[in-house]
């Protein structure tokens, strides 16, 4: 064991470090091989309880004894108390039962919303202007490029994307109306 590092008179960051820093130094071998005990050698949770157990000691830095026997005393309770909080929340928590996720499958027989959205962008479709639906259609359903509709068109690119921008808008107006 380490010298006793009484608290900081000031309480300043730093004498609160060098006390934590002393506390993990003198007894956070003894507490891991409790925590190693009680966790069954589960090396991990052991380790991750044990960080728990002194960061509860951080923030409660001032309720930690000065004498390095009753501060060891005082961390191996904090860390028994851990262990014990853990067994509890598991016994109470149901045991987990891993369902597959099928909401990614499609419904084969429920074609209902399809249907609909499908009536409703055709009707949506035949309220634009020919120019219009051939653009879209051109742009969305063949998959040309900007470049190629203008050179079909004869008109320039950025009148293409512009109409195409128009026609879009169009289309969402008449989708939101229907």
């Amino acid at each position: 064991m380490g010298a006793i590092v009484l608290r900081a008179p000031d309480g300043s960051p730093a004498g609160r470090a060098e006390r934590m820093t002393a506390l993990h130094a003198d007894h956070a071998r003894a507490v891991l091989r409790l925590l190693l005990l009680l966790t069954r050698d589960e090396r991990q949770t052991a380790e991750d309880l044990l960080q728990e157990t002194m960061l509860r000691a951080w923030r409660h830095l001032d309720a930690v004894p000065d004498e390095p026997d009753a501060a060891r005393r005082w961390l191996l309770t904090v860390a028994r108390r851990l262990v014990i909080d853990g067994v509890r929340r598991r016994r109470g928590r149901p045991a987990e039962v891993h369902l597959v996720d099928m909401t990614w499958i499609p419904a084969r027989d429920d074609t209902t919303g399809t249907a609909l959205a499908s009536h409703s962008v055709r009707r949506a479709l035949r309220r634009l202007s020919p120019a219009q639906r051939s653009l879209l259609s051109e742009v969305f359903l063949i998959g040309r490029s900007p470049e190629e509709v203008a050179g079909r068109l004869g008109v320039p690119i950025g009148t293409v994307k512009s109409r195409t921008h128009h026609a879009l808008r169009a289309l969402r107006t008449g989708l939101t109306a229907a």
